[in-house]
């Protein structure tokens, strides 16, 4: 398995779901964003995007998706929900709630805020989209409000992953703390856990 990664960028959740399940796998660190910075790695992956993964046959640029296949086909059941499950729905929605509702509008704040050069920048696009992405912070916090540990099935998965990188985004971006007090100890207890500290442990060497 190979994983082409940029800092703390989507990719991070496919880092960590690798660490998680202590997978063998090479580490491509690339400067952000790759596809203006080392052009050539569009000729790996066309669109220029980060993650790339690559393990055998499968070549793959969704980051949620790769979590879940890692979890499926590595994950021996460790951070997978199963069908017969009872909270098999509610992991599928948390895993793709993750990244479709709290990680797009971020990536607005960031491009309009950060990345963009100055004269287009746009800051009430930030300010909107800042918004939106704290609304819909709002099944989460809710959902934690009754002390649970994870977001569903009683353990740590891979839609904790997902849902988690939103909140390590948003506090490289500095909003964090606009979020509810249940999301914030979650996201505390889970930088914690040995996979994600080997994850940033990883992301530094490379």
């Amino acid at each position: 398995m190979k994983l082409w990664h940029c800092k703390d960028a989507r990719s991070f959740r496919v880092l960590w779901a690798l660490e998680e399940l202590g997978l063998d796998y090479e580490l491509e660190v690339l400067p952000f964003p790759p596809r203006w910075m080392q052009p050539e790695f569009l000729e790996i992956n066309p669109l220029g995007t980060i993650p790339f993964f690559v393990d055998g046959p499968a070549r793959m640029t969704e980051s949620a998706a790769i979590c879940e296949y890692l979890a499926v086909k590595h994950g021996t059941g460790t951070l997978a929900v199963n069908p017969d499950e009872d909270d098999f729905g509610s992991y599928l929605n948390w895993l793709h709630h993750g990244e479709a509702t709290l990680t797009f509008p971020q990536t607005l704040v960031f491009r309009y805020g950060t990345l963009e050069r100055p004269e287009k920048r746009l800051p009430q696009v930030v300010e909107d989209y800042r918004k939106w992405f704290l609304a819909r912070t709002a099944l989460a916090e809710r959902t934690l409000a009754d002390g649970r540990e994870f977001l569903c099935a009683g353990r740590f998965t891979a839609a904790d992953i997902s849902v988690a990188y939103a909140l390590l985004f948003a506090g490289n971006l500095g909003h964090l703390e606009l979020v509810g007090e249940n999301l914030r100890r979650w996201w505390s207890r889970l930088q914690e856990r040995p996979g994600f500290r080997a994850a940033k442990a990883r992301q530094a060497a490379g």
